[in-house]
């Protein structure tokens, strides 16, 4: 197989191929990145304000952002050609005071062959007072064998005072099991966003775990997941939110169901104190008549109208 050069380490067209659907390689190059293959580190690069280190005592890294860091994007992909691997990574996110970066992770996984193949990434923020992160997650599973393609991503998020976190967690395509559990524990004037967009097919299985706890005055969370599932597939959501103070949280579940898939929204509300505000939605349904009708008079088939739909939806 042809291989190619990135930034002084040999990967293969498959190799490529993948990391291509979880980052953009042009820009690899714009800040600091770690790039882990097969269960070890292949290439790094730091920057003066983003520093990368192996872990001494298991596998992954810690990573440093330097307090008022204006602005620096990192990247820190993960791709499994190997089947049969299960790999497990800790990487901890140490955010200075002030600082802003852009982060992006997410794992892709290539499995030609019986054998299951599985990545399981347990990340963990630490943001400092003021802080502000971006951070898009993104999985995707490919190849012909028969063996699975499991992802367990874990999230931990601590706010401290007045710190803002985005998050967005994006499943492709690809992926047979997934649980996805997400936690975040807010201090005063911290606010956390978590966007999911999901979808499943087949005999695929996916479960979405959020755990959040509002602990500081003026704390503030919204919790978004926009889910399709297709075929025989199943999906489970589960959100937790905890009002400990005077805060606000809005959680809400929208998915689409087609064929004989199965989805269950479970909220749990539970305000620990007077003042916290907290809402939780959920809608479940197949895609109205009416919307492919009227797509279908602009020219479309209807497959094409249900997928333009399902485009909008998980956009």
């Amino acid at each position: 197989m042809a291989e190619t050069k990135l930034h002084d380490e040999l990967l293969n067209n498959v190799d490529e191929g993948v990391l291509g659907e979880i980052t953009k390689l042009d820009e690899l190059k714009k800040g600091a990145f770690n790039i882990r293959k097969n269960g070890e580190g292949i290439e790094r690069a730091v920057t003066e304000n983003v520093n990368i280190v192996t872990k001494t005592d298991k596998p992954g890294i810690d990573i440093y952002v330097k307090e008022n860091t204006k602005f620096d994007i990192v990247h820190i992909p993960v791709i499994i050609t190997q089947s049969g691997l299960k790999d497990v990574v800790y990487n901890d996110f140490y955010i200075g005071k002030n600082a802003r970066v852009y982060i992006v992770a997410g794992c892709g996984i290539h499995n030609d062959h019986h054998k299951d193949s599985q990545h399981d990434g347990i990340h963990r923020f630490f943001l400092e007072e003021g802080a502000n992160v971006t951070y898009v997650e993104k999985h995707y599973g490919e190849g012909e064998g028969t063996g699975k393609r499991i992802l367990n991503p874990v999230t931990e998020v601590y706010l401290k005072k007045g710190s803002h976190m985005e998050m967005e967690s994006v499943q492709i395509k690809g992926v047979d099991s997934t649980i996805r559990e997400t936690k975040g524990v807010l201090e005063e004037d911290a606010n956390f966003v978590v966007t999911e967009k999901i979808m499943t097919h087949g005999e695929q299985f996916a479960k979405t775990i959020f755990d959040v706890e509002l602990n500081g005055s003026n704390s503030s969370s919204h919790v978004t997941s926009r889910s399709v599932a297709q075929g025989n597939s199943k999906q489970y959501f589960i959100s937790k939110i905890y009002g400990n103070a005077k805060c606000f949280s809005h959680s809400e579940c929208d998915s689409i169901i087609q064929d004989n898939a199965v989805v269950t929204a479970t909220p749990e509300v539970t305000a620990n104190h007077v003042d916290a505000n907290l809402i939780h939605e959920a809608a479940i349904g197949k895609i109205a008549g009416e919307q492919i009708t009227k797509l279908m008079t602009l020219g479309l088939s209807e497959e094409q109208a249900e997928q333009e739909i399902i485009n909008g939806f998980l956009r």
